[in-house]
Parts: structure tokens; sequence; C-alpha cells
């Protein structure tokens, strides 16, 4: 039997602007293609929330679709904090990032009240942040992707940045601050999606949860041809 891991999507039906949901399908292609097998489960407002899973990924969306989420979301977070604070790892982009921190207010002027997994507040920005960006890591290089957001987020002492950004705008077009990261848990407002533009962060993602569940493992190396192409003409584009 092929050893197998779990991915869990958080309200993909609300939260999947920018082709978001393409996050969860390289997690299980790249497992595929190595031989392990991805059950993907989706969690959606009323259900109960799987506790057995490796991975968690959630996506961006308007803020219709956060107000809607955020009470449900609410209702989990003590069990998302537990499996956070357990090494967890988990990938939230925009608007499910926003939710991860201990508030955000949206274009209207609604406070919505966040989980708090990190350590940040978002507030809107006096301009939305549009266009391609490219951010410094100190693990896994350049990320880059394309942002598309209202808010500005600061981050608090209990949250590292993902990045610095290279170009674009990132958490709020002050501190060159991208993203935020705590314990195994990334937010990040970069779409593209994310993971297919970056296969080398896919790939950490995957080794963390692969050693949570089994283990020391050797991950086999894949073609990054199509991938670098991406990333390629996506830098070009403004």
């Amino acid at each position: 039997m092929k050893r197998t891991l779990t991915i869990l999507s958080l309200y993909p039906s609300q939260m999947n602007v920018y082709g978001d949901r393409g996050n969860v399908l390289v997690l299980r292609r790249r497992l595929e293609w190595r031989g392990y097998r991805a059950n993907v489960l989706e969690l959606d407002p009323g259900e109960t929330l799987p506790r057995d899973v490796d991975l968690v990924v959630g996506g961006g969306g308007q803020d219709r679709g956060q107000v809607a989420i955020q009470p449900d979301l609410l209702r989990h977070r003590h069990d998302l904090r537990a499996m956070a604070e357990d090494g967890t790892p988990m990938l939230l982009v925009c608007g499910l990032y926003q939710l991860f921190g201990h508030s955000l207010q949206v274009t209207d002027g609604t406070r919505l009240a966040g989980i708090g997994i990190l350590d940040l507040e978002t507030q809107p920005a006096p301009q939305r942040s549009i266009g391609n960006i490219s951010a410094e890591t100190s693990n896994f290089g350049t990320l880059v992707g394309y942002e598309n957001h209202a808010g500005a987020t600061t981050l608090g002492p209990e949250a590292q940045p993902l990045g610095t950004v290279a170009a674009g705008q990132g958490n709020n077009g002050i501190d060159r601050t991208e993203g935020a990261r705590r314990w195994a848990t990334f937010g990040t407002y970069l779409h593209g999606p994310l993971l297919p533009r970056n296969p080398f962060f896919a790939d950490h993602l995957i080794r963390v949860a692969l050693e949570r569940r089994f283990g020391q493992v050797e991950l086999a190396d894949l073609s990054h041809a199509a991938e670098q192409l991406a990333r390629a003409s996506g830098s070009r584009r403004r």
C-alpha cells in the first residue's frame, strides 16, 4: 500500500480567487510523482474539522467570502491552533492569511476577529496593491507571485516575515515585509497560484509533512522546466 498524506483544503468554494486551489493540486501531484498517495479533504462551513491531517492549505477570497466563513473558522480556532503548534505545515494565502491573524478590518469598515495563529493585524490600505511581486527569503530563495489585496498587514513580535519584498508591495508597502511565518505555518499575499511557480516551496511543505508522518525521507528530484517558464513569464509582466 502506498504511503498517504492527507491534505485539508479550507473553504475552497469561498476562498479560491486567482486559482489558489492550484496549490492543492501541485502538492497532490508532486506527492504522486514520487510514489505517494494524497488524500484531499475539503472543509466547508458547518462541517466537522478533520483531526488527522498532514497539510492545511487555504486561499484568498473577496470580503464577502471572508465574512461568510469567519464564524465557522472561529469555531475551529482551538483545533487549528493545536495543529499549528504541533508543527502541521500550513499555507494560507491572502484572505485566509489575514483571518489567521488577530483581526481584519474589511473595506466597508467591518471588523472581523481572526483566530490568532499568526501574530498580525490587517487594516484597509490607502490604495490597493496589484501586480507581480517577488520576495527574498532566507530558506526558499526568491518567491514570485501575483498580489491583489486591499489590506495593509502589520506583523507583531511573534511573527517573522516570510520574506523581504524585492518588487511589489507585500504586507503593507512600507516595511518591505511579505507574509508571515510561525512554527510550520506560512501566510502570504502571493497568488499565481504560488506553488506552481515556486516548486521548491511546495517541496518544503511536503518534506515537513512526510517527516512528521513517516520520519526522515529523501525527496526524488523532479523536472522544474515548466515552473521556470512560468516564473520567467510572471517576472516580465507588470
